[in-house]
């Protein structure tokens, strides 16, 4: 075993189009507004590209997925989801997305190279609204889902610090 740090990915997924369905794509573009990070972490807007985003999955070692997650709890609730958990994650259906995440990581071990993988996930307000602007609630709440994002991002090996710190 090598000495480096495990490369990280930070995958924001959903699609910005509908209302709180893009809060994990916010997300990612808020923390690279406000932190620079280590270099092991990479930060990605995966949108919905589903299969697309294989190659990037198979480039980590650990991936931090930021999404909705239909988890049954009030709007703004962050959850954090591994192993079967993972299906609740908007990128995890077939949902607005195009393929199943779960069915993208399944192919990534079929070829030898699947990342660890947890989502910090929200409850969305509304995901069906044809609108770029998350709701208040999601909005309000996004500070949280942040922090969640960055301690786990911790205990996996990477390092965000404030820009200008």
């Amino acid at each position: 075993m090598s000495d480096s740090p495990r490369k990280i990915l930070i995958l924001g997924v959903g699609n910005i189009l509908y209302t709180d369905e893009g809060v994990g794509v916010r997300a990612v573009e808020q923390l690279l507004e406000a932190y620079d990070f280590s270099d092991n972490v990479t930060l990605m807007d995966g949108g919905n590209l589903g299969m697309r985003l294989m190659q990037p999955l198979m480039d980590c070692d650990f991936c931090i997925v930021l999404d909705a997650v239909l988890g049954g709890g009030e709007p703004g609730t962050v959850y954090r989801l591994v192993g079967e958990d993972l299906r609740k994650s908007l990128a995890f259906k077939d949902s607005m997305h195009q393929s199943d995440l779960v069915d993208t990581l399944i192919y990534c071990e079929l070829v030898g190279k699947r990342p660890d993988t947890v989502v910090i996930g929200m409850e969305p307000f509304d995901f069906k609204t044809l609108a770029v602007e998350l709701s208040p609630t999601v909005a309000g709440r996004v500070p949280h889902m942040l922090e969640t994002a960055l301690a786990e991002l911790a205990a996996a090996g990477g390092t965000a610090t404030p820009k200008g710190a």
